[in-house]
């Protein structure tokens, strides 16, 4: 049975599951996204062991008109046939139009966008394309498949973001890239200190738009499309469209063409169910958990920066190889963790929201929410980090 109802009501629930009630005007909570309380008994919904319809590609690779360094660059990647979202895409940007793709996470949308314009700039070098992501992984993320996919063409591209020096942005930026991929308040900061000229972009990608409007990003947003040039190609990715990014899309496209290949709100092939403390506490749950069978590659969501790091060291004591990323980290230390991660160094990897969208690791086996999300599309996002690429995955949400 999939059910797939949504629960919002004004409080929300603690994390052993008991419902609190919304605070008094006379004592407001602090400044933060407002919190949607959830039922997560109503989010739940079993692998059913049946396989979607395998999609079949209208496109191969080599129908598009790209450069055969660049064909030879997605079959290095190990690309074989197109995905959804790239099969439908990829055509509308090479022919130059506004697109708007909305897909699920792990369909591909990084290599949607980038493999049409970096042929765009090997057509033209004189153009220049600004790609701004919600979080400073993402960014990474999206330069580390810019730089395989132009490999050997001579496209250059520079990453922006947070939690770094400036030094070496600089750098790269004099060297005039034709790919600048940053967060928006780094991109911002460098446009004033006169690093960054926005006029001069003919092309831009918005990815996870949704995000960043969650993140508070929207009036940063507006500010540097405000000085894009009135002529230009803009590309808008996310994996959901709500009523608050449909306004920024009409003041940012110009008749775009919408390609969503969203055929279902989770994955049929992730396994969710509910892991109950009876009692328990929870750090021991948690650890039991680790020691079955199977946990290889573990994923753990948690709400606050503190209490992750405190339960990283407590499984680091118990044993359990885990590390941490939030928002409190350094952006090298951030990184470190996620490679270690990647490369299964490290077997469990705690994690605010921060890293509940757009990254893509390899092979998680499990997503476990340590402590319930706040909304309906936080769980959603959350348990996207496994069960990528029709892959299957197990999504537990531990509560009292």
């Amino acid at each position: 049975m999939h059910s797939q109802s949504r629960i919002f009501t004004r409080g929300r629930y603690r994390n052993n599951g008991s419902f609190q009630k919304p605070q008094s005007k006379r004592n407001p909570p602090r400044p933060r996204r407002q919190a949607a309380g959830i039922d997560i008994s109503l989010l739940v919904n079993r692998a059913d062991g049946r396989q979607a319809p395998a999609y079949v590609p209208v496109h191969a690779f080599t129908d598009f008109p790209l450069a055969p360094r660049i064909l030879n660059n997605i079959s290095s990647r190990g690309y074989k046939t197109p995905t959804p979202i790239q099969d439908q895409a990829i055509p509308h940007i090479l022919a130059g139009k506004d697109v708007v793709g909305i897909a699920n996470t792990g369909t591909g949308k990084t290599a949607a966008f980038l493999i049409p314009l970096i042929q765009k700039m090997q057509t033209d070098r004189s153009g220049r394309v600004l790609v701004i992501a919600p979080t400073r992984e993402l960014a990474v993320q999206i330069h580390e498949e810019c730089r395989l996919l132009s490999w050997g063409t001579g496209i250059r591209s520079a990453i922006c973001i947070g939690g770094v020096g400036f030094a070496a942005q600089f750098q790269d930026l004099g060297s005039d890239p034709q790919f600048v991929i940053g967060t928006p308040g780094r991109l911002k900061d460098l446009e004033q200190r006169r690093k960054l000229e926005f006029s001069r972009y003919n092309s831009i990608v918005l990815d996870e738009v949704d995000r960043m409007l969650d993140m508070g990003f929207i009036n940063d947003i507006r500010y540097i499309v405000s000085r894009l040039p009135r002529v230009r190609q803009s590309l808008f990715f996310s994996a959901t469209v709500p009523d608050s990014v449909r306004g920024l899309m009409q003041s940012f496209l110009n008749e775009p063409v919408t390609v969503s290949v969203k055929s279902r709100v989770t994955p049929a092939q992730i396994d969710q169910d509910i892991i109950r403390l009876n009692g328990r506490q929870k750090t021991d749950v948690l650890f039991d958990l680790l020691q079955k069978d199977g946990f290889d590659k573990v994923l753990v969501f948690g709400r606050t920066k503190r209490g992750m790091e405190k339960l990283a060291k407590h499984l680091q004591l118990r044993g359990v190889k885990a590390a941490a990323i939030h928002g409190n980290k350094s952006q090298n230390q951030r990184q470190r963790a996620l490679e270690h991660f990647k490369a299964e160094r490290v077997r469990v990897l705690l994690a605010t929201d921060i890293a509940s969208r757009g990254l893509d690791i390899d092979n998680v086996t499990h997503v476990i929410n340590y402590d319930l999300p706040e909304s309906y599309d936080d769980y959603v996002h959350r348990i996207g980090r496994t069960g990528r690429a029709d892959k299957p995955g197990i999504a537990l949400t531990i509560v009292g």
